[in-house]
């Protein structure tokens, strides 16, 4: 039930119909609150406030629906941009950042304000009075009804939808800056490093010897890993006296007859249905304990940068910052853990291995080929290496940040030739013997 609730949370943080449908529902329950008060209150109360005049009923109404006419109009406006800026980025930048904008909680809270706003506007329209209507609040010398109060209020939220108009049409074109769209993508990952391994590196081993023979748990059906529920396993494997090890992680496409898991001893014929509720099934991956989604979406964007078609070397040298930042994280923390940052084995349920050197080559061994056909971000991605060693990780990741940058000079080797392949040379054999690279 936690990996159902927890893919069910990252859905709708992905859409752009639920902050606004909670606004729209705040502000029918705002009329309602307002109204409440307009009939124990009257106007009477307007005679205290100098600056504040009565209304009659003909101008409150035009004046809300003068106001519900233009918030819908602008909310319009505002999908089709935010519609427009969507499908710019995932051209430009790569389809898999298609989910980045539909997170955006800039996009989702500009559109449920303008919605929120007409949808109260509607609600205390209905409300107003003329002198000849028979209705609730018709009484002898009252010349119609008329909520002061709410109409206050929905001059102050017309007020506060301009300020999100404004701050809106400064978002979108920052939002879809390649430098904004690959920062925010490494602060999230350096984010999610720092959630998933809280300690610092400790030299732990991962590995733990079989006991006893090892039963597969097959999937039943077909889709990418969204979430694994560690807890629920545990608590199954606790209960059933047994151990189990996954064969997937958070991100890996599985299909039916698939193995997710092994079951280590003796359990019942009930339990892998029980093992298999613990993962979260969904049409495509989630950055929801998978680090390596957002790793990817920086590797996609390099590789397109260094394509041959676009020829962006700075955009892939901003890519490899990121990379750098994100790695340098990784080589300085304990990685015993699984996604939800549990050590590993804890209550005997033991993920697949992420070590270190399965990270760097999912971030730098996948842009390796295309950066070593460039001269400049050839050089940039030694440089990065370097950086990532900077945070005085062990031995054994240094050297195999180290081993990546010699990689990159033999496959440069064959792509680069004269002044720029010495300078790599150079860079590399800096990197090696632990000299300031430039």
């Amino acid at each position: 039930m936690n990996a159902w609730f927890r893919q069910t949370v990252e859905r709708l943080n992905a859409s752009y119909w639920f902050l606004p449908a909670l606004l729209t529902l705040g502000a029918i329950a705002l009329s309602f609150v307002t109204f409440w008060i307009d009939t124990r209150l009257g106007t009477d109360w307007l005679k205290d406030v100098g600056w504040l005049h009565s209304s009659k009923p003909d101008g409150a109404r035009s004046l809300l629906s003068t106001i519900a006419g233009s918030m819908i109009s602008v909310a319009g406006t505002v999908f089709a941009i935010t519609i427009a800026a969507v499908v710019y980025a995932s051209g430009n930048y790569g389809p898999r950042l298609l989910t980045n904008f539909m997170t955006d909680r800039g996009n989702q809270l500009s559109l449920g304000v303008f919605i929120a706003d007409f949808v109260y506007c509607l609600m205390i329209l209905r409300t107003i009075r003329q002198p000849d209507e028979a209705g609730l609040f018709q009484t002898p010398g009252n010349p119609g009804f008329v909520p002061e109060l709410s109409l206050i209020v929905a001059l102050a939220l017309t007020l506060l939808s301009v300020a999100v108009l404004v701050f809106f049409l400064h978002h979108v074109p920052d939002s879809i800056r390649i430098n904004s769209v690959v920062a925010s993508i490494g602060k999230r990952a350096i984010h999610e490093v720092e959630k998933r391994f809280p300690e610092d590196d400790k030299g732990t081993r991962m590995a733990r010897p079989v006991a006893g023979e090892l039963a597969p748990v097959r999937a039943k059906r077909a889709g990418y890993v969204e979430v694994i529920d560690f807890r629920r396993l545990g608590e199954i494997c606790e209960k059933q006296g047994i151990a189990v090890r996954l064969r997937v992680r958070p991100g890996d496409f599985i299909h039916p007859d698939m193995v997710v898991l092994h079951i280590e001893g003796t359990a019942g014929d009930e339990v892998p249905d029980k093992l298999r509720s613990a993962f979260a099934t969904g049409e495509s991956r989630t950055p929801s304990q998978d680090i390596e989604y957002l790793i990817d979406e920086l590797v996609e964007i390099a590789l397109r940068a260094l394509s041959p078609g676009i020829n962006d070397p700075f955009t892939a040298i901003t890519c490899l910052h990121w990379l750098s930042a994100t790695t340098a994280s990784l080589a300085m923390r304990d990685l015993a853990c699984d996604s939800d940052g549990r050590p590993y084995g804890q209550n005997n349920v033991y993920a697949m291995p992420d070590d270190f050197k399965h990270f760097v080559e999912r971030g730098f061994g996948s842009v390796r080929s295309s950066a070593a056909g460039s001269a400049i971000a050839s050089r940039v991605f030694v440089a990065s290496l370097a950086d990532a060693a900077a945070g005085s990780p062990s031995e054994e990741r240094k050297r195999l940040l180290k081993d990546e940058a010699r990689l990159l000079l033999d496959q440069a080797e064959g792509a680069l030739h004269g002044p720029a392949l010495d300078e790599l040379r150079e860079t590399v054999d800096a990197f090696e013997h632990d000299r300031p690279v430039d």
